[in-house]
């Protein structure tokens, strides 16, 4: 059987550098971390009972900590990431069973999807990659921010679209035909596929004219998807070394980039607004509407806002990088493609798991989205007992990669799994999880 994948093409490897920019902290008005506040005084200047107040605000020996977990920009940033990496993950799982449909059958005008493979290589190398794109974002940024913002905007034109394609799919159905329109130079597309690039346009140009945060996290959730889906990691070697490389990588820009630059170039880079196109164009012919263009954040985060009740005026948001989303979930992605491909073998050889034990009906997949959970859940916590930015590769990598490889030499799986995992292409669309 023919084989979909290929090496990591130039347009891919410079969208992964520029999601590398990994943080995982709060940002205020004031600053990165938030002050306590003094408790108010019941008693006025007269000697008087003041009214008690509804709420009462934790003092710094409080555990504000543990209150700020729960905290709706934090359950919204853990609930976006999780579904995230679960919807990519099963995404690609799909496009696998899709290919191998076009594979068999007779039609010479279904063309498969395509897979972009990180090889040994590559994964030595992306952190080293990633590391020079940051300092060149960090020391030419504003200089050259209305490239970086056209740039971005392409490729999350692109991206938003991958992810408005099933959609697209769902609502031209009744009309759609098989053959592709063929476009010159540009390609060939189908009815749906020209449908969700037009409205990934006018998505983008929507987000350029407005700047506001929620259209900048919807282009982001598209990054993660289209990365998770179309990219793959071969074997777990491959993703050990990617992910070491991406840890120690992040652990030195948030923690010792300052004593080298006197700067912390990852949360500088990470929270840099870009001038808007719009707003430069509009100055240069004097279109007086749109001089006032706001600026832009780059779509490499989700953020969400804090509706804290309790202080309305702080502009307090919750902010995780791409990469904390991408890169485990390249993982996730990885170990779902083998419990399919284990199932599908323990199917065929009609052999069961030993009875009795959990570790055997366990799956990789749930282990290790229960620890990258648990690892979002332990940067949180350290960010807010730190009152600092914090790496969130120094928790996901270990709370990821370790239950796996405990995981799969319990069950014997380890040095399949380390080398060639896949010795068959053997896929299904659907998978009991």
């Amino acid at each position: 059987m023919r084989s979909h994948t290929r090496h990591v093409s130039p347009c891919f490897c410079i969208l992964l550098v520029l999601i590398s920019t990994t943080i995982a902290n709060d940002i205020d008005k004031n600053g990165l971390g938030l002050e306590p506040q003094d408790g108010d005084k019941l008693v006025d200047e007269n000697g008087g009972l003041k009214d008690i107040p509804v709420s009462v605000t934790l003092t710094k020996g409080s555990y504000h900590w543990a209150f700020s977990i729960m905290d709706s920009s934090r359950l919204s940033t853990f609930a976006i990431a999780i579904l995230l990496i679960v919807y990519g993950s099963f995404r690609s799982l799909n496009m696998d069973h899709e290919n191998s449909l076009k594979e068999n059958s007779k039609d010479i005008n279904q063309e498969a999807a395509t897979f972009q493979t990180i090889n040994t290589t590559q994964a030595i190398c992306l952190p080293i990659g990633a590391s020079l794109s940051l300092l060149f974002m960090f020391f030419f940024f504003d200089s050259m921010q209305v490239v970086f913002a056209i740039c971005t905007a392409v490729l999350a034109a692109s991206a938003f679209a991958f992810l408005m394609l099933p959609l697209c799919q769902y609502i031209m159905r009744p009309c759609s035909t098989p053959n592709k329109l063929s476009f010159g130079c540009c390609g060939r597309f189908t009815p749906a596929e020209l449908l969700s690039l037009c409205l990934s346009t006018v998505f983008v140009s929507v987000w350029v004219c407005t700047g506001h945060w929620l259209l900048m996290d919807a282009l982001s959730m598209g990054l993660c998807v289209s990365m998770i889906a179309l990219l793959r990691l071969p074997s777990l070697k491959v993703s050990c070394l990617l992910l070491s490389g991406l840890l120690i990588y992040d652990v030195f820009w948030v923690f010792f980039s300052s004593y080298l630059f006197n700067a912390n170039v990852m949360v500088q880079v990470a929270t840099a607004q870009a001038d808007n196109p719009v707003g430069l164009l509009a100055r240069k012919i004097n279109v007086a509407s749109a001089k006032n263009a706001p600026q832009l954040s780059l779509p490499g985060k989700i953020v969400f806002p804090s509706f804290d009740s309790r202080d309305p005026g702080n502009d307090r948001f919750s902010m995780l990088g791409l990469g904390d989303i991408v890169m485990p979930g390249l993982l996730l992605c990885f170990v779902l493609r083998y419990d399919n491909y284990k199932k599908r073998k323990l199917e065929e050889s009609a052999d069961a798991p030993p009875p009795g034990r959990l570790i055997y009906r366990l799956r990789y997949f749930h282990c290790t989205l229960i620890g990258y959970f648990v690892g979002l859940v332990t940067a949180t916590v350290a960010s807010e007992v730190n009152r600092n930015a914090q790496p969130a590769l120094l928790y996901l990598v270990p709370f990821t990669l370790l239950p796996l490889i405990t995981m799969a030499y319990i069950k014997g799986d380890l040095k399949q799994m380390w080398n060639t995992p896949f010795t068959t292409t053997i896929t299904t669309r659907f998978i009991e999880v």
